[in-house]
């Protein structure tokens, strides 16, 4: 097809600016009604960072193209959000990063391969639907640029597609066979070098300095994580009543236990309880992932001075273990078929569609 470049033709006669931004306002509206695990109160963020990334890419490009890949971001995002949904785990609203794409983070992590190659499925599959319907509105228009926002969005979810932590074909990957990181470790670099991508070279090296420490530096020994939360408790009743409050380089152990949380919104995520009787603290917090918890210790109190009398803040560190579950990566053969062939298929789409899409652009 030859693509008009007479100044009245449809592309000029319907410029693609409106059409994007009328799709994007949409998906938008129609988060309160589809997706209400997003918490739309807290939404704000969204709506702020893609005018920040729309902006952003609108210094280097059209205003009509930063609009049209912002969308086709915003709606691979969405396919993870809805695959999420359907496997009952609650996430956060999309985040946008200008010049780094989006993501989503889950209040809690998939109990198997499975459900994590499902979710992760999901952004690449409806970000190649919401791509192709860019292609056929182009060449519906007549739109060069259309067509080109399109190829981008193929380009961007093929990219995603690389057997790469935490790549979305990283996380297919492991309902697959977990042999597809080696392709992804081999291949990939490639790929990265042919490129010349400083952001997915990062994202390699990360991936590779990931798989050797858990296939090589921590293969027969523990790999011990430490993370550093906070407390801040009311302590004026304990002056009032003569107790000693403990000075600023006070170090003690505190009692914990650790239980599966029942509530609807963080069904089955692992708690973490801690306790100090002398002072009458006790709190709990969800620990950011499957772990043995090995010691939770007090490192600093600080004190403040507020309205309502004094409060101390427990500077806390908590040494734990992840715990990695063999039964996480058992995949039944037919659900491994099923993940493999769909994983090809749309590989395999994406490349088909990019070729002929080469073929219908005109010459830069």
């Amino acid at each position: 097809m030859q693509l008009s470049q007479n100044p009245s033709s449809k592309t000029k006669k319907k410029n693609p600016l409106w059409v994007f931004g009328a799709i994007l306002a949409f998906l938008l509206t129609q988060l309160k009604v589809l997706i209400p695990l997003l918490k739309l109160s807290k939404f704000g963020a969204t709506f702020i960072s893609i005018a920040i990334t729309i902006a952003g890419y609108a210094l280097i490009a059209p205003l009509p193209f930063a609009i049209g890949l912002v969308t086709m971001i915003f709606i691979h995002e969405l396919g993870h959000v809805f695959a999420a949904k359907r496997k009952g785990l609650p996430v956060s609203a999309p985040l946008f990063i200008p010049f780094l794409g989006a993501l989503i983070t889950m209040k809690r992590n998939p109990r198997d391969a499975v459900t994590e190659a499902y979710i992760a499925y999901g952004g690449p599959l409806l970000g190649t639907i919401g791509a192709t319907a860019a292609f056929g509105l182009g060449m519906y228009l007549d739109s060069g640029i259309l067509i080109s926002i399109a190829y981008t969005g193929l380009f961007l979810n093929l990219i995603n597609l690389l057997p790469i932590h935490p790549l979305d074909g990283g996380r297919i990957s492991t309902a697959v066979t977990r042999w597809l990181w080696l392709v992804g470790l081999i291949g990939g670099l490639a790929v990265i070098i042919y490129l010349r991508s400083f952001l997915f070279l990062i994202i390699w090296i990360m991936f590779a300095w990931d798989l050797y420490k858990k296939f090589v530096k921590y293969r027969n020994k523990p790999q011990l994580f430490h993370f550093h939360p906070r407390f801040d408790m009311t302590a004026q009743h304990l002056l009032e009543q003569g107790y000693m409050i403990p000075g600023e380089d006070h170090k003690r152990n505190l009692d914990f236990t650790t239980y599966s949380d029942t509530s609807e919104e963080n069904a089955g995520a692992q708690m973490l309880q801690v306790s100090w009787d002398a002072i009458d603290f006790e709190t709990k917090f969800l620990l950011p992932r499957q772990s043995i918890v090995h010691r939770v210790q007090v490192t600093k109190i600080e004190r403040a001075n507020r309205e309502d009398g004094l409060h101390l803040i427990l500077h806390c560190d908590v040494e734990l273990e992840p715990y990695d579950n063999d039964a996480y990566y058992e995949v039944p053969t037919a659900s491994r078929w099923k993940f493999g062939i769909a994983y090809a298929g749309l590989a395999i789409y994406l490349l088909a569609m990019m070729n002929w899409i080469h073929g219908v652009l005109p010459p830069s």
